[in-house]
């Protein structure tokens, strides 16, 4: 079964995150997700989004940071944004996804607010804003981040940054997720982003935590992304379905996702999601364990994401 048939399932489209944005075959609607997995359709005539030039500076500092190799990654793109000229914008972006990744929360931030429209500034804060446990804070930058989307005729970053908002916005209130998910898949129609439909199918995941099905789907999505390639995105999966154990309160499901999340972290980049992990079950961090840089301090994050579970446990037990 393909993941999108399996969100299907429940009651809306699918959504997921990954680092960049990727090349997808097919367009999308709520009753053909599954081809965007790569299941034998042939491509219609695609919309690209912009990618660094190959052979070029910013060309070799993605390629680094998407096979893991985040220092060096980060020299290359503080190479390009120090020469100047029309590249340095999208290496500052490039420079504020590696602190993310690397846990250096602050100097995200500040870099970020140097981006403006063109560095997708606003998409860049929504990143960092959820992992804080700020959902509504980040579903606001995304709001921005698509409406500055359209406003450039960016198609391909309105629908990104759209799916984004779901899933921000599906760990808080799963009844407006369900609107922003159908809004992403008609954004979505006829576009070519792999990632981005991934992205959709993960929202789905958090939209429904604590309900059926949602490990079934959980472990058809993981091997759908690495069949994809896209296993930059598996460890945002993962912290999808630690939301879900955490809710159940399933402490067995959840030390084998928080040893998944080690494994997939242990170059370094997103391991504070296994910080996010140990917060939403109320777990204390492992003796040595080394804790990311927060904008707030840990207790107050960890309150957030704790608060977080709560409440969908209380939404899952509220009468009908």
């Amino acid at each position: 079964m393909s993941i999108t048939m399996g969100v299907l399932r429940s009651t809306s489209t699918n959504t997921t995150t990954s680092a960049s944005l990727e090349h997808e075959e097919g367009p999308l609607s709520s009753k053909n997700l599954h081809s965007r997995t790569g299941h034998g359709l042939a491509s219609p005539p695609r919309q690209r989004t912009w990618r660094p030039r190959p052979g070029t500076a910013e060309h070799r500092a993605k390629a680094l940071r998407d096979i893991g190799h985040n220092e060096d990654s980060r020299r290359g793109y503080q190479q390009v944004a120090e020469a100047g000229g029309r590249l340095a914008r999208a290496a500052r972006r490039g420079l504020a996804q590696a602190a993310r990744l690397a846990g250096d929360f602050p100097t995200a931030l500040a870099t970020a607010r140097t981006l403006g429209w063109e560095g997708r500034h606003q998409r860049v804060l929504g990143d960092l804003y959820w992992i804080q446990g700020e959902a509504q804070h980040a579903a606001d930058a995304y709001l921005a981040g698509r409406l500055e989307a359209e406003q450039h005729a960016k198609a391909g970053e309105a629908a990104h940054t759209q799916a984004l908002r779901a899933l921000a916005l599906a760990f808080v209130d799963p009844h407006r997720a369900d609107e922003e998910l159908d809004l992403a898949a008609q954004l979505l129609a006829g576009l070519d982003l792999r990632a981005t439909t991934f992205n959709a199918a993960i929202a789905s995941l958090v939209r429904d935590a604590g309900g059926p099905d949602v490990e079934d789907r959980a472990r058809t999505l993981r091997a759908d992304l690495d069949g994809a390639g896209l296993t930059s995105t598996t460890p945002t999966l993962e912290i999808a379905l630690a939301f879900h154990q955490a809710v159940l309160d399933d402490h067995q499901a959840l030390a084998a996702t928080i040893a998944r999340l080690r494994q997939q972290t242990s170059d370094g980049a997103f391991a504070y999601y296994t910080d996010i992990a140990h917060f939403m079950a109320g777990l204390p961090l492992p003796e040595g364990h080394t804790a990311p840089n927060w904008l707030d301090d840990a207790a107050a994050t960890r309150t957030r994401w704790r608060d977080i579970v709560t409440e969908r446990r209380d939404l899952l037990h509220a009468p009908q």
